[in-house]
């Protein structure tokens, strides 16, 4: 009782409850604030990993361009392989042999129907017995190759009979996403019409499924579904991220055959929409330098690739016309004013919101569809609603990552979207730690490998600030030697604790990110990955093309000053594979007659053997590193992080259900 006689009690109560609220909001604020910090710390690993990935590979394309630039008396012969090799293969159908394996006996004849749709589905759908026949996958492949070969450039798209049409973005292989989008749209019909907005391909395993389904759907209903050409329908970038590996391993005997009809596929999609005269569809975006009217016009079966310089019938090469693909397909928007060169991806430029208001403007147009760009909910506005991405595949990089959409405009070109994610059911038996524990995992070990091609060098940097031996650096030095060597611009003070698991608050025992990087499960996914120099070597036609551009003199032989003369590019676009020296001392070597030049078969040769010597090289360096594991066990918080990596990361195949779906209906803002 106060002085007053009044009980004091409930007034303290309520003191108790003020306090206790606001700590339990504080609490709770600073829990989702570590919550988003972490989702925003995996995408950005997540993102960061894709356009390095990217950017090595658009190194390629540099190398080829500065190569005509500095000999372009070559530039005409630079892909001659190419026209030899595809001048009949649509007029011929190849030899095809029988597959072992479980091959469905499923017959689809032309013209494909709706019921050939649903057989089509009905098998690609299943874990297993899934394969079409050989020569019913070629069928399907050089009839949507002819058919494409009729059509423009840029495609016009109405909506004055269907008064509505869906636009989707990237697949990447995955057909559970693309079977949601049917199952809940529909499939295509006069009054329900696609744009499908290019990357189809490469990431996902089903990607050769997910093509043969587009392309029979654009059989079917030849004038309601629409295919744009992505920068991933490229043959160079399909022998880097997956796809040229999936068909090998699908038609181990016809698989050869099968890419090549499947270039064909690339080389005659379009490389844009119209819609309603209105709203561009393209993949990538535009640059400051952009013309509709010149996209219009280009002879788009000479990109038979888009990083290769194109086929040319002895005509010389117009850069400008190459570029004009090339940044269609690979840029990206950008917040800030003005248009520059793309440096994260290495290929395409940033465009900002004056580039597009110019770029409509002088087109007459509303607003830009584009795709290329992964986004947490499938879409994203920018430049005042004038530039829209559109997404669809969902857990693109790991269960739960990101939503998958697709968008549906009316006859008043009004957007509205679907967001979804496939196969929610194998999220819903998950709390939410555990979907952050198979997200945050999968980041580390892509990050993981990512750092393992700079293994030595990491170990080398991190010994130079640790000259007592003591296996400990600072946090700085750490996150300096981590930044100055892999060049990812990470957040790498969030990132110590799983990177370098153990240490404590003042320094980093730097040996556990070693030994990270020397455990099985990361060692096992560097292996199974693919580095620009595999995808040249495996690429054939990619060496065939450097080796026509180098012989400048089109003699059929390169000489040594002719060599030498390239070889300056090649060691500063590849850097790391071999010095100039050592590329000058390899192709005496090809000499062996002495003569003074070397033929093709010399030069394949010499990328064949150096190819293997690597591979060599490299089983050698993992089975030294586990003879070093099993002297030098690592420690237990570095086996506990591997073992968690790997639970997490671990995929079951199953049977794919588009009706086990989350969507949501979404109106702009």
């Amino acid at each position: 009782m106060d002085e007053n006689g009044n009980c004091v009690f409930p007034r303290i109560w309520l003191s108790l409850s003020i306090r206790a609220a606001i700590f339990i909001q504080k609490w709770y604020r600073q829990h989702q604030a570590r919550r988003e910090m972490q989702k925003r710390c995996n995408w950005q690993i997540f993102q960061n990993l894709e356009y390095a990935s990217e950017q090595d590979q658009a190194e390629l394309y540099k190398f080829f361009n500065d190569l005509i630039k500095n000999m372009p008396q070559a530039a005409a012969t630079g892909n001659k392989y190419h026209q030899n090799s595809r001048i009949s293969i649509l007029e011929e159908d190849g030899e095809l042999v029988e597959e072992a394996g479980d091959i469905v006996s499923t017959r689809i004849e032309l013209p494909i129907t709706k019921n050939d749709i649903d057989r089509l589905i009905d098998v690609f759908r299943k874990k297993k017995g899934n394969r079409l026949h050989p020569k019913y996958v070629a069928m399907i492949l050089r009839e949507g190759a002819r058919c494409l070969k009729q059509m423009p450039n840029i495609v016009m798209v109405s909506t004055a009979v269907s008064q509505q049409v869906t636009v989707c973005g990237d697949l990447h292989g995955k057909l559970d996403d693309l079977l949601v989008v049917l199952y809940k749209n529909g499939l295509p019909s006069t009054s329900n019409p696609y744009v499908f907005n290019g990357d189809f391909v490469d990431r996902g395993k089903k990607g050769l499924e997910v093509l043969l389904l587009l392309l029979s759907l654009y059989l079917a209903f030849p004038n309601s579904v629409f295919l744009n050409r992505g920068n991933h329908e490229d043959s160079v970038m399909n022998a880097r991220y997956g796809f040229s590996r999936e068909v090998e391993s699908k038609y181990p005997r016809n698989y050869k055959q099968l890419l090549l009809l499947i270039d064909e596929v690339y080389r005659w999609l379009p490389l844009g929409s119209v819609l309603n005269s209105r709203v561009l569809i393209v993949h990538g975006g535009f640059s400051d330098s952009t013309s509709l009217d010149l996209i219009k016009s280009i002879d788009r079966g000479k990109y038979v690739s888009i990083l290769r310089p194109p086929v040319t019938d002895g005509e010389p090469l117009d850069k400008t016309e190459w570029q004009q693909i090339f940044d269609i397909m690979w840029s990206d928007p950008q917040s800030m004013q003005g248009c520059k060169p793309n440096t994260l991806r290495g290929a395409g430029v940033w465009f900002g919101p004056d580039v597009t208001e110019t770029f409509l403007k002088r087109h007459r147009l509303n607003y830009v569809i584009r795709s290329h760009e992964c986004k947490p909910n499938g879409h994203e506005f920018m430049h005042d609603n004038k530039v829209i991405t559109i997404f669809s595949a969902s857990n693109y990089y790991a269960m739960g990552s990101n939503k998958g959409a697709y968008m549906r405009l009316n006859n008043q070109l009004m957007p509205h979207f679907v967001q979804y994610i496939s196969a929610a059911s194998q999220t819903k038996r998950l709390s939410f730690r555990q979907r952050m524990g198979i997200v945050e995992s999968s980041a580390l070990k892509e990050l993981a490998v990512r750092m393992r091609d700079h293994r030595d060098e990491l170990e080398l940097e991190f010994q130079k600030c640790d000259p007592d031996g003591s296996g400990h650096i600072t946090i700085s030095k750490w996150c300096c030697v981590m930044e100055s060597v892999t060049k990812l611009g990470l957040p790498w003070r969030l990132l110590r604790d799983k990177l370098a698991p153990g240490t404590d608050s003042q320094s980093v025992n730097y040996v556990t990110t070693l030994d990270l990087l020397d455990t099985d499960v990361i060692m096992e996914a560097e292996a199974d990955g693919t580095t620009v120099m595999d995808a040249l070597y495996a690429n054939k036609s990619s060496l065939v093309t450097i080796f026509n551009i180098i012989d400048a003199d089109n003699s059929g032989e390169i000489t040594l000053d002719e060599f030498e003369t390239a070889i300056d590019l090649l060691v500063a676009h590849m850097p790391g594979v071999y010095s100039k020296e050592e590329m000058l001392e390899k192709c005496r070597m090809m000499d062996l007659n002495g003569d003074g030049k070397v033929d093709l078969n010399e030069f394949l040769e010499a990328f064949r053997l150096s190819d293997l010597h690597r591979k060599q090289q490299q089983e050698e360096d993992m089975r030294r590193r586990s003879t070093h594991r099993t002297i030098q066990n690592p420690s237990d918080s570095v086996t506990k992080l591997a073992n968690a990596i790997s639970k997490n990361t671990a995929v079951v195949e199953q049977d794919i259900d588009p009706t086990d779906c989350e969507a949501d209906a979404v109106d702009p803002k």
